[in-house]
């Protein structure tokens, strides 16, 4: 979830595509980046949790969750502090905005035909994107280390 993009950059291909790595990654294009990691560490015990808001709000996000440790666009945190984090400044920009999380399967992060099966999940398919972003997911994979083994890395 990610608010400080220009109005509209969503929607316009060649805007989002010009948006710096963190804000790309932050609003828009979380799904992807969390497909990325989950096929570089197959193995990490890490699964994608959709962050649904309640209805009237915005602020849909992808994250990855492993017993007390979630990996996004910030890297990886310790998931109770981010989820404090998330709803206070939610609440910021949206009073009232409260949201569930939801597990959602690999496979929905890349095909609306997957993603169905979730109520209100919609996501851009990577082909939709001015070019490839799985590939500009991966690279920004580089600037974080690698998933340590374990429970929690917090």
């Amino acid at each position: 979830m990610y608010k400080r993009r220009t109005p509209d950059a969503k929607r316009d291909p060649i805007r989002q595509w010009a948006l710096p790595d963190r804000v790309f990654f932050a609003a828009g294009a979380c799904h992807l980046l969390a497909f990325a990691f989950l096929e570089l560490y197959p193995d990490s015990g890490f699964e994608p949790q959709w962050i649904r808001p309640a209805r009237g709000h915005t602020g849909n996000h992808i994250v990855l969750i492993r017993h007390t440790t979630v990996f996004d666009y910030h890297g990886y945190s310790e998931w109770s502090r981010y989820w404090a984090h998330t709803i206070r400044r939610a609440n910021q920009w949206w009073p009232g905005w409260s949201a569930d999380v939801v597990p959602v399967r690999m496979e929905a992060l890349v095909s609306r035909h997957h993603a169905r099966e979730h109520a209100g999940l919609w996501m851009k398919e990577p082909q939709e994107y001015l070019a490839d972003p799985l590939s500009r997911a991966r690279r920004y994979l580089q600037k974080f280390p690698a998933p340590a083994s374990g429970p929690s890395m917090a």
